[in-house]
């Protein structure tokens, strides 16, 4: 749902300049280094993006699905590593508290969240678990008026920079499964908590993860999300089934930048003494890229409006995330195919957000996972 169409667009004509005229021409220097230089940071914080989703009254744009789904589009024009600076922030790291926290817990933590003064990481995938969030083993057991925090958590998004943690951690070791888990806000600073080295990745050079190394960490019971126990694993598949939105306009984004590129070469690129967007097996390529980008495009926004009216769109989001991380794919693949022996070739960038957009099938839940998702509710619905 859209509230007010002027000042979306005027938020929107920010990213997408934003993204055209300083994040663009830093992809390249974001692939060697592997760093988003300081300078870009400040402009986001300035800009607002740490606090799209944030509500107003904590300092933020309070923006519904629709026009977070639309701001993400324009965001995914470029590296996905630009967006992860402040993705994990405006989504997985702070919805939690947004949706089941504590007014306590809303005011200590989201007004900073907002400016961007903290990063926000969520912190659930373990090396024993991933697609099957509810077997966690790292515990955090009550001393007190504490937890104590045992375990280690993997493949973390930005953990090497965040503020806090959305921690998820069983408090109940005799519950198995999803009962037994519990969210909580952990401080970056707190004693017992070291990081390993910063992962080397496939692509998405920027885009920091590491381990976290949870070692008798006293977490103040008060920094229970709700401050209930057992209510965990419902958060993060609360924040989850959002995200699973975000990613999708996310891959949208990427797949028209990548389309514009391929069409812009082939336009360009001339064999047998005409362009290649002449012959008819390259225009095949772009024909199937443009439709099942459109596809794509009309899900999110659907999905976007309907959780923005308070339906339940667990299966939407699971939807829009398994076809359009698939449709990057295949945008991805066939942009390569297009640019030939230049897209193979780093200079032209193609073979970047080839890589890059390989991740988009597996973190947030993979496609497998997305598959049982809407099976599952299928069933269920069908049995009434």
């Amino acid at each position: 749902m859209i509230r007010d169409q002027q000042t979306l667009n005027a938020l929107l004509d920010t990213i997408s300049r934003f993204v055209r005229e300083r994040l663009v021409p830093a992809e390249e220097e974001v692939a060697e280094t592997d760093e988003i230089p300081p300078a870009i940071v400040e402009e986001m914080k300035e800009i607002g993006l740490f606090g799209l989703t944030i509500p107003e009254k904590y300092g933020g744009f309070e923006l519904t699905m629709e026009e977070e789904a639309l701001a993400m589009i324009e965001m995914g024009k470029t590296s996905p590593a630009f967006r992860s600076v402040f993705g994990t922030t405006v989504g997985i790291g702070s919805q939690g508290i947004l949706m089941d926290g504590t007014e306590e817990q809303k005011a200590k933590y989201l007004p900073r969240l907002a400016t961007g003064e903290l990063m926000a990481s969520f912190a659930l995938t373990e090396p024993e678990a991933g697609s099957d969030a509810a077997s966690l083993r790292t515990t955090a057991i009550r001393d007190g008026d504490h937890y104590v925090v045992n375990g280690t958590k993997r493949f973390i998004t930005n953990a090497p920079h965040a503020g806090i943690f959305t921690l998820l951690a069983r408090t109940d070791p005799k519950t198995k499964g999803a009962g037994g888990v519990s969210a909580f806000i952990v401080e970056a600073g707190t004693p017992g908590i070291s990081f390993g080295k910063r992962d080397k990745k496939m692509g998405q050079r920027g885009a920091h993860t590491c381990d976290v190394i949870f070692e008798n960490c006293r977490v103040p019971a008060e920094n229970v999300i709700g401050g209930k126990e057992g209510q965990g694993f419902r958060t993060a598949m609360k924040v989850l089934e959002k995200g699973r939105i975000h990613i999708a306009a996310i891959c949208v984004g990427m797949a028209r930048r990548m389309l514009d590129d391929a069409l812009r070469y082939a336009i360009e690129r001339k064999q047998f003494g005409q362009p290649i967007a002449e012959f008819q097996l390259v225009q095949a390529l772009l024909a199937d890229s443009k439709a099942e980008l459109y596809a794509a495009q009309c899900m999110v926004i659907d999905a976007a409006r309907k959780r923005d009216d308070g339906m339940n769109v667990s299966t939407e989001a699971s939807c829009c995330k398994m076809f359009a991380s698939e449709m990057c794919g295949r945008v991805a693949d066939r942009a390569v195919q297009i640019f030939g022996g230049s897209g193979y070739m780093s200079e032209f960038g193609i073979e970047r957000f080839y890589r890059d957009a390989r991740l988009f099938r597996i973190y947030e839940g993979t496609t497998q996972i997305q598959q049982i998702v809407i099976a599952r509710n299928m069933v269920r619905e069908a049995k009434g």
